[in-house]
């Protein structure tokens, strides 16, 4: 969970964090447009994205992933100290089970999980249909932002920011499934968004 402590208070959500990010961001960089309609427009695309291809998207991943430990091991402890690197084979058995609760993990989550992003992905590109660069506007928001992160675990791109396993490397129906997502009109607009604006 993202956390960020300021003088004005705890932000625990990642659209809070970014809210108060773009309060103290040049006025020409912002991602909250000026204009109150198109800025309501993506607060409510933000908003979207947060209650369903966040929690989808994630556990479509998990269902894929959490059998796969050794990717577990692999790739989930860059950057973290070398006793949490040390305890992290230890813990993973409990923490899959966790994960499996926490997102309500069953046989039927893949497909179920998988079509809820296809929806999502389908709604974004009907939005893209008219050739506009941006889902709000002529500029990157948090709408974009949103969208692009919340798609990644369905994506899995190479520009994420941390080493994620290529397609090649994931169990086959998952690879298959994010090289579907990857050709999908919204999963190629996100791509993109991952090569130019991050």
């Amino acid at each position: 969970m993202p956390v960020l402590v300021a003088p004005e208070g705890v932000f625990a959500q990642s659209a809070d964090i970014l809210a108060y990010a773009d309060r103290h961001t040049a006025p020409g960089a912002r991602l909250y447009p000026e204009e109150p309609g198109l800025r309501a427009e993506v607060v409510a695309l933000e908003r979207d994205f947060d209650a369903d291809l966040g929690p989808e998207g994630r556990r479509w991943m998990y269902f894929h992933i959490l059998p796969r430990r050794d990717l577990g091991r692999a790739y989930n402890c860059t950057g973290v100290p070398a006793w949490e690197r040390r305890a992290f084979p230890l813990m993973l058995g409990a923490m899959s089970g966790y994960v499996r609760h926490l997102f309500a993990i069953g046989p039927e989550t893949g497909v179920q999980a998988g079509a809820a992003v296809q929806r999502t992905f389908d709604a974004v590109a009907d939005r893209l249909q008219d050739g506009r660069r941006y889902l709000c506007g002529d500029a990157f928001t948090a709408a974009d932002l949103a969208f692009a992160a919340l798609a990644a675990p369905a994506l899995v791109p190479p520009q994420y920011g941390v080493a994620l396993p290529a397609p090649d490397e994931l169990p086959p129906e998952m690879a298959a499934g994010v090289r579907a997502f990857r050709a999908h009109p919204a999963g190629a607009f996100a791509c993109r968004l991952f090569r130019e604006e991050r």
